[in-house]
């Protein structure tokens, strides 16, 4: 059984993060948030402690350490975009593995001096990039490999829309700098999926760059995309509305639809049993996600 603290701990993403824990048989020991309403933690871990206060949550790590009885093995961080990096230094420098919510950091040149924290302390930083474990997804990126017409270039759409309320843009998700913005905070995933399966990386060319929504095309090694994000339900199809949908998801290549909306509730617990039997996601493989995303911020097209 190993131990696990908990930053971000009210956050959207933070029970599924419990649950992995809870499911791979391991034991939440902590848990940091500012917002104390988490009822949530009462369905995984009551007995966890819990701080509102970074410097006293980062105080308990370094005691635990000290004690050795119950020092943390893996930090896991939900916490907003624009604080990922300190809070994978605060897991390190504790003598804990990080376990981070994407985008692991907002721009390429973090992801040099982490490396460098890894090195030294060493420790190991993952994140959750749960579209590579998905059976669909793998399946796509086999027969692309598997591909037999020599140069060939697919023709991909994605679209995404997942309709957020006016709290989104009071909140750290609606400024740029904390979140990276729209592009960033709802699509890095789509991006990593797509580099994962489509190569390296040639360029972005923006046509639409506003707070609530991004589009334009992205060209990889094999694969030309059109693509769409946006958290406007305004910009949601007749179909989706017609059936009360607020979130609408779609993902072509060559004209056919690329399925895979079942099997995400699991896929946090597949990631850290990934993590914790020796494989998991690191620093180098999110490099080519926050090239793009990082791209895609710098021009203001608009």
């Amino acid at each position: 059984m190993k131990n696990f603290a908990l930053i971000g701990a009210a956050g959207y993403i933070a029970p599924r993060h419990m649950k992995a824990i809870k499911e791979t048989g391991n034991n939440l020991v902590c848990a940091l948030d500012p917002y104390d309403g988490i009822g949530i933690m009462d369905s995984y871990f009551p007995a966890a402690d819990f701080f509102t206060e970074p410097e006293r949550f980062d105080r308990h790590l370094d005691k635990l350490r000290r004690q050795g009885e119950k020092k943390i093995d893996y930090v896991s961080i939900c916490s907003p975009n624009y604080l990922h990096d300190a809070h994978i230094r605060m897991a390190l420098r504790n003598e804990a593995h990080a376990i981070c919510e994407k985008p692991l950091v907002l721009n390429p040149w973090n992801l040099d001096a982490l490396q460098e924290i890894e090195y030294e302390t060493g420790k190991k930083i993952y994140t959750i990039l749960q579209l590579r474990l998905h059976p669909a997804i793998q399946a796509l990126k086999a027969k692309v490999q598997q591909e037999k017409v020599p140069g060939k270039v697919f023709d991909v759409d994605l679209t995404y829309i997942t309709s957020r309320g006016k709290w989104y843009f009071t909140s750290w998700k609606g400024d740029a700098h904390k979140s990276g913005g729209v592009a960033t905070n709802i699509g890095v995933h789509f991006f990593d999926m797509l580099g994962w399966i489509f190569g390296n990386f040639k360029g972005v060319e923006l046509e639409i760059n506003q707070p609530e929504k991004a589009g334009g095309k992205l060209y990889f090694e094999k694969a030309n995309v059109n693509w769409f994000l946006s958290v406007n339900d305004r910009d949601l199809p007749s179909e989706a509305i017609l059936e009360g949908k607020r979130t609408y998801r779609k993902i072509n290549i060559e004209g056919q639809e690329l399925e895979f909306s079942d099997g995400f509730a699991d896929l946090h617990t597949t990631s850290y049993q990934d993590i914790l039997s020796g494989g998991g996601f690191g620093v180098n493989d999110v490099k080519k996600a926050i090239q793009i995303v990082s791209g895609i911020r710098g021009n203001k097209q608009v």
